[in-house]
């Protein structure tokens, strides 16, 4: 064994440099070269499998059991041949000598298809048998949706189909091709001639689908869009009606029928009369003709230039229609009745005649519009008649009305006026009263106010014995702090002998 740790020293190396050595040495070193790069080449291209986001990987297994005859995939883990699983997207690791590999595609289902599937291996299907189930061969029961799948290529076969869109307004009706057949399964002899089935069996269902996108093996199942919206037949041309009069007379009539299915009839009518152009033609068409011919024999033909009699031949073409129609699952929402053309020998005398009728009647509506408009005068006038009373009677209501208000102003101005007068009377009498009673009261203040001053002075002169006494004390009080000096001399030739007067004597102080 080759020690690489070491490969830097010549004595441990296997050969020898020099001599015949060299050559064997040199040549030992290559090998090991070639082999150092060789395997790592050899076992990324031998033993790996790279498989990208957009294919898979077929294993084929090359060593095992030999495959049963007339098989094709190896359904035990052990047989050689074609493996039914797939490698997905990534990095695998196999033994080249056990395994083999084949790249292919991914199966994608765009949007708005499905994909079908067909087992290519397994038992051979059953006589009668269009469905195979696990380990048949044929076709499989369940769809593919849109999207993505790894399908074995060599283990199944993939077709695309459309999607069954329902447009709104609309149904399916739906027609199984696998089942039980109708003749010979046992069912209750009064269903056995009936055109519906139950839904385990073979033929048109009794249900529909509605307005929707619906992923349906077209082996299993067939879906027919079916509207439910209003149709209009123009009954005009060569499909106009044309029958004979009571008098012989050819009448061609021109129209338009507005018809639609009911949802609960449509897989019924159908199948038992067909598309929507078979509907009209094997049940609605039909049936208006042998009605118009029997109800026109009825009328002269000079009843259908007025308007009186297209407008009830219009209603009872409808009533039957709608009476009969409705039987089928059939839903007349209108007829209508555009133009009668009555024969030429007859029309121009017809028509003159209703000509000058309707001239009467339109000179009749002048005569009454004349009469509305001298009626419509002679109204307006008294209108205007009542207008003016009214309108001198609100005056005069206005004038009444307004004298009174203004008289009940001034009632009430003169009232308060009144009333003010009268309290400022009384006010002024209380206030005289007042001022007297505050005058007698001033007075009896003073009053006693003097006499008790008066009482007070009495008091006085009684206690200083006389007037002239209380006076000189008075004077005295009140001169003299001031006169102190003068009074110091009594002598008559000196100023205090002014007073000497006044001085009192000995019996007048006795007194």
């Amino acid at each position: 064994m080759i020690n690489y740790n070491k490969i830097g020293h010549t004595s441990n190396l296997p050969f020898k440099f020099g001599g015949g050595g060299v050559a064997k040495g040199l040549a030992g070193l290559i090998a090991v070269v070639v082999i150092l790069l060789g395997f790592p080449i050899w076992f990324l291209s031998c033993w790996l499998i790279n498989v990208n986001s957009d294919e898979i990987a077929v294993l084929v297994r090359k060593t095992g059991k030999n495959l049963p005859p007339g098989e094709i995939i190896a359904t035990e883990p052990d047989q050689k041949g074609i493996q039914p699983e797939v490698l997905a997207e990534g990095w695998h690791i196999r033994n080249p000598y056990t395994w083999g590999w084949e790249k292919a595609k991914i199966t994608d289902i765009p949007a708005g298809k499905l994909g079908v599937l067909i087992r290519l291996y397994g038992k051979d299907l059953e006589p009668g048998k269009i469905i195979a189930s696990e380990g048949y061969k044929g076709i499989v029961k369940e769809v593919l949706r849109p999207g993505k799948y790894r399908i074995n290529p060599y283990a199944y076969m993939v077709e695309i189909y459309d999607a069954i869109t329902i447009k709104p307004g609309s149904v399916g009706v739906v027609v199984h091709l696998t089942g039980d057949d109708v003749i010979t399964v046992d069912i209750p002899s009064e269903k056995r001639n009936d055109f519906l089935v139950d839904q385990n069996m073979k033929g048109v269902q009794r249900y529909v689908l509605d307005p929707g996108t619906y992923y349906l093996n077209p082996y299993l199942m067939e879906v027919v869009e079916v509207t439910l919206q209003s149709q209009r037949f123009e009954m005009s041309g060569e499909d106009s009606i044309t029958f004979l009069t009571s008098d012989g007379f050819n009448i061609n009539v021109e129209g338009t029928i507005e018809y639609a299915l009911n949802r609960q009839s449509v897989p019924m009518i159908t199948h038992q009369v067909g598309d929507m152009d078979d509907v009209l033609k094997k049940i609605i068409l039909p049936r208006a003709r042998g009605f118009s011919r029997i109800e026109g024999s009825k009328h002269p033909a000079k009843n259908f230039i007025t308007g009186d009699t297209r407008q009830q031949f219009q209603n009872n073409l409808e009533n039957h229609l709608r009476k009969l129609c409705s039987q089928w699952g059939i839903d007349i929402r209108s007829v209508l009745i555009r133009n009668i053309t009555p024969p030429d020998e007859i029309a121009s005398i017809i028509r003159d005649r209703e000509v000058a009728v309707q001239t009467a009647k339109k000179y009749e509506q002048q005569i009454e519009q004349a009469k509305s408009q001298a009626e419509l005068t002679k109204q307006e006038m008294l209108a205007q008649q009542n207008k003016a009373k009214v309108e001198a009677d609100t005056a005069r209501i206005k004038a009444v009305i307004k004298a009174q208000q203004e008289q009940a102003v001034k009632l009430i101005a003169a009232n308060r006026e009144l009333e003010v007068a009268k309290l400022e009377n009384e006010a002024s009498i209380a206030q005289s009263e007042a001022i007297m009673l505050k005058a007698d009261a001033d007075r009896a203040v003073i009053k006693m106010k003097n006499e008790a001053e008066a009482d007070v002075f009495a008091a006085e002169v009684k206690a200083y014995g006389s007037g002239m006494n209380f006076a000189r004390q008075i004077f005295y009080s009140k001169i003299g702090p001031k006169v102190e000096s003068i009074l110091s001399d009594d002598s008559k030739e000196s100023m205090g002998g002014m007073f000497l007067p006044y001085i009192p004597d000995g019996k007048e102080v006795q007194k």
